[in-house]
Parts: structure tokens; C-alpha cells; sequence
């Protein structure tokens, strides 16, 4: 072969110049976006671990409010996200962790707020009432009833997790 079949052109150097810079370029640009797109997907969903929300002496067989905090990622913003549950001990001693969160419009229910319906959760936004075990009253606008935590009880402390829907209306 002669040395002419090996020499690259001017021509040809730019070319393959160009193409490499601006391949540099393209994936300078696009990795950082595919980074932005793909890391919150492949990262640990947060909150998914359960958090210890009261001791269990505590709890009685009339509901009370627990506040608590949940650890909350959002793209890369970490915060703690107030929670709240209405727990209590039924008749036969098991403990149920409610959401306050009302099926309707999303209010906050509340236990015993309503001297006309007592012993039961009510809504202040649309009138909303549901029995002490969380089932939503027939005629009033919630259509199912309230969600259940996902509870545990360890070393006398009880922890929640999710709340769960429980079906339709009664």
C-alpha cells in the first residue's frame, strides 16, 4: 500500500473532529437529563418503613389523636411529612390506627366533634359521620369507609405504616 491509501484529508480530519466533539457535546447534555429522569426511579421509595407513633399504654378503647412524622423524598428534596391516626383498642383488644383523612373531599374527621351525633367521627366539611370502627354511615356523603394504617406493635411501642383503603360503601 502506498503512503497516499493512508493519509487522511483535511477534509476528512475535521469530519471525524467535529463528530467527536459534538458527540462529547450530545452526551454532556443527555446524561444529565437521563440522570434527572432515572434516579428517582431507581432509588429506595421512602416512607415505606414503619414509624413509631405511641406506646401502647397509651392507647385506650376511645380514640385519640397520634401526630407523627413520615420521612418524605420528592425528586431529591427530603422533608418529614406530619401525619396524624385516630387509635384505639376495640372489644376484643385489638388495636386499629385509622386515617383522619375523611373518603368525601379529603377533610380531616374528627372523634366526638358533633354534639348532635355523638360517639362518632365527623366531618365539618360536608357533614360527613362515620362509626367508631370507621365505616361510613349510610345518607352521608362519604361513599366507603376510612382507611387503616398498616400497624405492628413492637417492644410496647405501636409503629404505622400506609394507610390501606377497605372497600366500598356499607
Amino acid at each position: 500500500m502506498s503512503e497516499k491509501e493512508h493519509r487522511v484529508s483535511r477534509r476528512q480530519f475535521l469530519n471525524y473532529t467535529l463528530t467527536g466533539v459534538g458527540g462529547f457535546m450530545a452526551a454532556g447534555i443527555i446524561m444529565p437529563m437521563a440522570r434527572f429522569a432515572l434516579d428517582p426511579i431507581l432509588e429506595k421509595e421512602a416512607g415505606t418503613e414503619k414509624v413509631a407513633v405511641a406506646q401502647v399504654k397509651d392507647i385506650t378503647t376511645e380514640p385519640k389523636r397520634f401526630d407523627y412524622k413520615v420521612k418524605q423524598v420528592d425528586g431529591w428534596h427530603k422533608s418529614d411529612e406530619p401525619k396524624s391516626a385516630w387509635v384505639f383498642k376495640n372489644e376484643s383488644g385489638d388495636i386499629i390506627a385509622l386515617s383522619p383523612i375523611c373518603k368525601h373531599l379529603g377533610c380531616t374527621v374528627n372523634w366526638n366533634a358533633n354534639k348532635d351525633h355523638p360517639n362518632q367521627f365527623y366531618c365539618p366539611c360536608h357533614g360527613g359521620r362515620y362509626e367508631k370502627d370507621g365505616t361510613n354511615i349510610p345518607g352521608t356523603p362519604p361513599l366507603a369507609p376510612l382507611d387503616v394504617y398498616e400497624s405492628q406493635i413492637k417492644d410496647g411501642t405501636l409503629y404505622l405504616g400506609k394507610a390501606k383503603p377497605r372497600g366500598g360503601a356499607k
